[in-house]
């Protein structure tokens, strides 16, 4: 591995479950790449690793007890998590994932874990039955949505005899992922990308819409990618429950295509590239009532006129200059490379990402999908399905690549 972690500081967790074993190996390896490392620990994880091994690999006292009178601070989850650059719960059962999910803090652990806000690593370990639990893939699944790196468990023989998935990730790969993530390249720094997602909620009346199904979780792992390659990310966000969480983004809130266009429009000119992920309504109702329309109880029907929203994409194509790059999305479900590159030409793109409602795990709502990017020299990349932050990554690699040659030529 030729990742290296100097300088950094990270925090292991390891909590009551038979992997606990590995945690004095996971600490000597990041040791090993080069970073300060300091070890907090539940009461169950003592039970399969001693406090002496962990403090004998990381060099640092092991944070076990939240009132323990001979912490160095009074608020040492406090000062802990000012400390550490990083953190990695390692094995993460699933007591602790729950406790993490819920927002409870009853121990050390539990209590640092709540207040760290720095990236965060979890390395799920269990039984594979639990692991499968309605509750706790619920549990996971929040977490990876509110910025938490799921480091997968693999599969394997288990401590309970049987063989599945659940067995904690090796300590070799889980540095190698933290490397990649720590160290992963800032050749954004000092530039700005504007970034569209969510849906558009056109109001027919004071209770009712017109809308889509779109959660905005692609557009937000894109703003969460690039702002940890050091863009500054303007994420206009339509209705979503989603929050962004890197202090590189600045989230605009809109909720109609037209504030939506209004925003894009007012941003476009300062950045070096635009993303438009957004499922954007093409159509909105002529008119909107301010009161809630009452149904007559002789009505059979109800007719209502719509008029065509302002094409955000076209108008950004339009507006593009000479070493701006433009990347918009299509949903398609017929004729779908056809009309993924009459898209891309008539609205001057560099690339588009096409989705297909064809491909199960895909498209709206999903943590997962499955991407083509076809770029407007012909070249078309048809992806697998993979995570959302994933496909984010290899959108912003394909950006970055163009931007680069834009700089070099």
């Amino acid at each position: 591995m030729d990742y290296s972690l100097s300088g950094k500081r990270i925090i292991v967790g390891v909590t009551g479950g038979i992997a606990a074993y590995k945690a004095p190996l996971l600490v000597r390896l990041l040791v090993k790449a080069g970073a300060e490392v300091t070890c907090a620990v539940t009461d169950h994880a003592l039970q399969f690793v001693t406090e002496l091994t962990l403090e004998t690999v990381s060099g640092h006292r092991v944070y076990k007890e939240l009132f323990d009178r001979s912490n160095p601070h009074s608020t040492e989850h406090i000062s802990l998590k000012d400390w550490g650059d990083a953190m990695i719960v390692a094995p993460a059962t699933a007591n602790i994932i729950g406790k993490m999910a819920s927002g409870i803090a009853d121990d050390a652990l539990s209590t640092l874990l709540l207040a760290f806000r720095k990236p965060l690593f979890v390395a799920p370990a269990m039984n594979t039955e639990m692991l499968e639990n309605y509750a706790v893939r619920r549990n996971i699944d929040y977490l990876r949505a509110n910025g938490v790196e799921i480091i997968e468990s693999a599969s394997g023989e288990l401590a309970c005899g049987t063989t599945g998935n659940g067995r904690m990730e090796e300590p070799e790969r889980i540095v190698e992922i933290v490397c990649q993530h720590l160290t992963a390249s800032q050749e954004g720094a000092g530039k700005q990308v504007l970034i569209t997602a969510g849906p558009t909620y056109e109001k027919i009346d004071a209770v009712r819409f017109i809308g889509n199904y779109s959660s905005g979780k692609m557009g937000f792992a894109l703003a969460e990618e690039l702002a940890s390659r050091g863009w500054r990310v303007h994420l206009v966000a339509g209705p979503t429950h989603l929050k962004a969480l890197h202090p590189g983004i600045e989230r605009i809130d809109v909720e109609s295509a037209r504030e939506m266009y209004d925003a894009a429009t007012k941003l476009f000119p300062s950045c070096q590239a635009a993303i438009l992920s957004a499922a954007v309504a093409d159509f909105r109702p002529d008119h909107q009532a301010d009161h809630k329309i009452k149904k007559q109880s002789d009505q059979d029907d109800m007719t209502l006129h719509l008029v065509q929203n302002p094409d955000i994409l076209a108008m950004l194509g339009q507006m593009k200059r000479d070493g701006q790059l433009l990347v918009g999305f299509a949903l398609e479900t017929d004729n779908e490379l056809d009309n993924a590159h009459k898209k891309l030409t008539k609205k001057n793109l560099d690339f588009i990402v096409l989705n297909s409602l064809q491909d199960k795990g895909a498209g709206f709502g999903h943590d997962t999908n499955k991407v083509t990017i076809i770029d407007r020299n012909g070249g078309v990349d048809a992806g697998t399905l993979k995570s959302k932050k994933a496909v984010a990554s290899d959108i912003a690699d394909k950006m970055e690549a163009l931007v680069r040659s834009t700089e070099n030529n």
